[in-house]
């Protein structure tokens, strides 16, 4: 078994083990029958009722180290994460996949946060001109007059001029609006467009612990630029079959930019998130991705629940909308093992 510091790397190569997953095979609807609670079950519940769960499912995440995990592992033991008598550097995180709708912004505010409750000071970087993690911080980004956009393409404004506060003490936001999406199109005659991030970052990289940088879903140059800044790579992939699609074409780019651009980039671990331990594809989807990336897939689970949309209207992290939900122990859980990593 490997240590939680260096995760064990899959037996194939990452692209030719991606590429394996596109096998995965649909259940029947006659196999889902059963998965799914009926309408009366749902309506039955009350909120008072879903808050018991939840707080249960969280203790019991936190409490079953040696117990077997949706990923069909035991839980590796991840040491406390150690206290911290200065910050930085800061080691850069890309939170990537070119597929939408996976949790790549939600990940990124709430990793961010459950790193920034073990001490760590955290640089969380809006990269998608939509500006949803921006707007899941309670900024609204079209009242922005200076965002990341105007680090890049201004030399007169410093980072220092757009970093704003959030509502969660040790962390930071660099946000954007739209006007980032013209951005891609003025880098390309640039010389060394594909660094412009990381010279953006320099500056302040002994002031924070991590920088989470919550990337587009595209394969762009935006997203290039963020793996070329980056440490290593969080591929939140959800536990559906579209998700797996597009996971080789993804691991071909970390592989061009870690040959011509960034050869210290790796991947950090693939994040399973929009779990949902009720239906039999779920679980099949888990046990490929397992299958082919091993020990680079964390041992935390993401699973779906109604509390991650209600923190997004809330503007701030679940881990001070529902501390006590198992959404919230589930992304301390992370943040400890990216630590550990």
């Amino acid at each position: 078994m490997s240590t939680p510091n260096e995760p064990a790397k899959p037996s194939a190569s990452a692209g030719s083990a991606a590429a394996s997953l596109s096998q995965v095979t649909i259940a029947t609807p006659a196999e889902h029958d059963g998965d799914e609670p009926s309408e009366d079950t749902i309506s039955s519940r009350g909120r008072k009722a879903k808050r018991a769960k939840e707080a249960k499912d969280a203790k019991q995440q936190e409490r079953d180290v040696d117990a077997v995990g949706p990923t069909g592992r035991p839980y590796r033991e991840i040491p406390d994460p150690p206290p911290l008598d200065r910050h930085g550097p800061a080691l850069v995180m890309a939170m990537c996949n070119q597929k939408g709708g996976v949790g790549k912004t939600t990940s990124t505010i709430n990793l961010g946060a459950a790193l920034a409750e073990c001490g760590r000071r955290v640089l969380l970087v809006d990269f998608d001109p939509q500006g949803a993690l921006s707007v899941g911080l309670g900024i609204q980004p079209h009242e922005l007059d200076q965002t990341v956009y105007n680090v890049i393409m201004e030399r007169s404004v410093s980072i220092a001029d757009v970093i704003r506060k959030t509502r969660v003490d040790g962390v930071d936001l660099l946000p954007s609006n739209i006007d980032l999406s013209a951005a891609e199109v003025q880098l390309v005659a640039e010389v060394g467009r594909e660094h412009t991030l990381l010279r953006v970052l320099r500056p302040v990289m002994n002031d924070y612990d991590y920088v989470l940088v919550d990337c587009q879903p595209s394969l762009g140059l935006l997203t290039v630029n963020a793996l070329t800044a980056a440490d290593g790579v969080i591929i939140p992939l959800e536990c559906e079959f579209f998700s797996l699609r597009g996971v080789a074409l993804l691991i071909d780019t970390i592989e061009k930019v870690q040959e011509r651009l960034n050869p210290k980039l790796d991947i950090t671990g693939i994040l399973a998130t929009m779990y949902d331990p009720r239906t039999l594809h779920s679980k099949e989807v888990m046990a490929r991705v397992v299958e082919a990336f091993g020990d680079t897939v964390f041992d935390t689970v993401i699973n779906r629940t109604v509390r991650f949309p209600e923190t997004t209207v809330a503007g701030e992290p679940i881990t001070t909308w529902a501390p006590k939900s198992a959404g919230a122990a589930a992304y301390r859980a992370l943040a400890r093992e990216v630590i550990a990593r």
